[in-house]
């Protein structure tokens, strides 16, 4: 009978800690999403080191694409995804709507999304000597006529379109954009294997001057470094929009991608035990220009994104103040 009460009195006191906002094991790590995208990296770093430096929580990361990440926070296999953009993929909304994921805060204003040129196609480079090869351009809809301007290598009567990597949500939009604009037949579409591949076909093309078409967003170093012009799409439309993110759905509807707000995913077992860093996270403000920087200087010196963090946090003590406490400020001041 002692031994009962003993034990009850544990999972009693088990239940208070957890209530308020203690772990059942300080030591367990909280797991983060290893997302393969640069502001994605540069972001979960931002964020690891406050939670670790700021909080005493130890922290880890667990890689997957962001539809296998997003499955593994609903079933609290990882805890955080630093930057994500809900409402965009059946899962995560899935997962919303049953109160198994939470969407905290709005992390970047004027993130951005859509299909981008490099300007020079539109309107020629008279210094590097290119001459305009597309200059009507404007559109999605414009490009059934420009496929020979994109031609892919490998199937000439085509032309290419760089997709994002295969497992990304936004995969998946594009593909039924394609259907959706009529260009399936007419346009190869090319999956890279991961965000830096899809990085080095832009890029390349680019130095060689050559016309390149391809899906891109920001946060990112690409858009601070070049000049590009994105295609103009049909007025935002919510009923087109499920369309385009149900990848079954057979006769999709064209319209620019829902609005975007980035977010840091929580699972519904961390909202419960953390709520401190929850209340912390609801409070996160990057703010674009000083994180395009931070990104273009991570690109162009290739820093892990871990020392990138730590610039950041170091160059930008005005930002992150502001979503601390005191005392955690104290302690990541210290810890940096």
């Amino acid at each position: 009978m002692r031994s009962i009460k003993h034990l009850l009195g544990g999972a009693l006191l088990a239940g208070a800690l957890l209530a308020q906002g203690a772990t059942a094991d300080p030591r367990e790590p909280i797991h983060f999403g290893d997302l393969t995208w640069e502001s994605g990296s540069l972001i979960t770093e931002i964020l690891r080191l406050v939670v670790e430096k700021g909080y005493g929580h130890p922290t880890d990361t667990l890689p997957g694409s962001t539809v296998s990440l997003e499955a593994a926070l609903a079933q609290d296999d990882i805890q955080v995804i630093a930057e994500e953009w809900p409402g965009r993929s059946p899962v995560w909304i899935k997962a919303e709507q049953e109160g198994k994921v939470f969407a905290l805060g709005d992390i970047v204003k004027n993130a951005d999304e859509g299909w981008w040129v490099p300007a020079y196609v539109i309107e020629g480079d008279a210094e590097r000597g290119i001459k305009a090869v597309a200059p009507e351009l404007r559109s999605v809809q414009d490009l059934a006529r420009y496929k020979a301007v994109f031609r892919d290598p490998e199937a000439p009567d085509k032309g290419r379109f760089l997709n994002s990597p295969t497992g990304w949500t936004s995969e998946g939009v594009n593909s039924q954009k394609l259907k959706a604009y009529g260009l399936e037949g007419s346009y190869v579409n090319f999956r890279t294997g991961s965000g830096a591949a899809l990085d080095a076909e832009i890029v390349s093309a680019i130095r060689r001057g050559q016309p390149v078409l391809f899906y891109y967003w920001s946060p990112t170093p690409l858009l601070g470094r070049y000049k590009l012009i994105k295609l103009e799409e049909p007025p935002f439309d919510a009923e087109a929009w499920k369309t385009l993110a149900d990848a079954s759905h057979p006769n999709p509807r064209g319209t620019r991608s829902l609005p975007a707000r980035l977010a840091i995913g929580v699972s519904a077992p961390f909202r419960q035990r953390y709520p401190h860093l929850v209340e912390m996270f609801a409070k996160v403000d990057l703010p674009i220009d000083g994180l395009n920087q931070a990104l273009a200087t991570m690109s162009e010196k290739r820093q892990p994104p871990r020392d990138a963090a730590r610039d950041y946090l170091r160059a930008h003590p005005d930002v992150w103040k502001n979503w601390l406490p005191e005392e955690a400020r104290a302690k990541v001041a210290a810890g940096l």
